[in-house]
């Protein structure tokens, strides 16, 4: 990989090809791709667990959808919202958004005062070197700048379509079957 190519504050779109697959019908924000590897997590599958059912004392004083970011670690949190505050472990994707994992940011959830457009993400996704780079050119990715707009208020279900669009592509115009053999 070139040093300087980087998928950081890109969206990875599954295309139609995936069917059957953890990620089939995803939109994913790389939060980081190096030489090493990639880093993301999957943006557009809501559960059904709240952010007071994993910390009870949060109450009902800071809401944020909980989702299913990969299926790696799934027993650990990440915290992507919008950029302004940082805190101990704040990692910038971008100039627009954040992603933290320390234990002031649920202090700042129980006192009221963590920002507003936050998702609480339970797992990954990872890629290892040239991994990512080689299904993109298996045509089972679209890759497409990260939108904030996408991240923090489009609705899940359209997350995969809305980040398509940024491309001008509609994603039930293409076909489930790879270009090549």
């Amino acid at each position: 990989m070139d040093s300087t190519q980087s998928f950081r504050n890109e969206f990875l779109i599954a295309l139609p090809a995936l069917k059957g697959d953890y990620f089939r019908n995803t939109v994913s924000l790389l939060v980081d791709h190096t030489e090493q590897g990639a880093f993301g997590l999957v943006i557009n599958r809501p559960l059904e667990t709240g952010i007071a059912d994993i910390f009870p004392e949060i109450g009902d004083r800071f809401t944020c959808p909980v989702l299913e970011g990969g299926p790696v670690q799934q027993d650990s949190l990440f915290f992507l919202h919008e950029a302004g505050a940082e805190f101990e472990s704040t990692f910038k994707v971008s100039d627009k958004i954040y992603m933290t994992t320390s234990p002031d940011f649920i202090a700042a959830m129980r006192n009221g005062t963590a920002p507003a457009h936050t998702l609480a993400i339970l797992g990954y996704a990872g890629w290892d070197s040239m991994q990512l780079e080689h299904e993109i050119s298996q045509n089972v990715w679209l890759l497409a700048p990260a939108d904030p707009g996408i991240v923090f208020e489009t609705p899940f279900e359209q997350r995969p379509r809305a980040a398509a669009r940024l491309l001008g592509i509609d994603l039930n115009l293409i076909s489930p079957q790879a270009g090549h053999d």
